[in-house]
């Protein structure tokens, strides 16, 4: 899934980066927006872990989206 798609309809996927990453608030990720390097850093400071272990995780989850992530307009 390409990550523009991801940060486009980011309101829709919140729920999924949530599952995968239940320490990340609400706030955080409002602030987020979507943004992949904002993303990696929440996950470095709520979870403790370097930045190659964030970038990991993040495309290991961005790899499993799918279209029925986002809903139909």
């Amino acid at each position: 899934m390409n990550w523009d798609r991801i940060q486009g309809n980011w309101k829709q996927v919140t729920g999924k980066a949530k599952v995968q990453w239940g320490k990340l608030t609400n706030d955080d990720l409002e602030v987020i927006a979507g943004h992949r390097e904002q993303l990696a850093g929440k996950i470095q400071e709520r979870y403790g872990v370097a930045k190659d272990d964030a970038e990991k995780q993040i495309s290991d989850w961005q790899d499993k989206a799918t279209d029925s992530w986002f809903t139909k307009s």
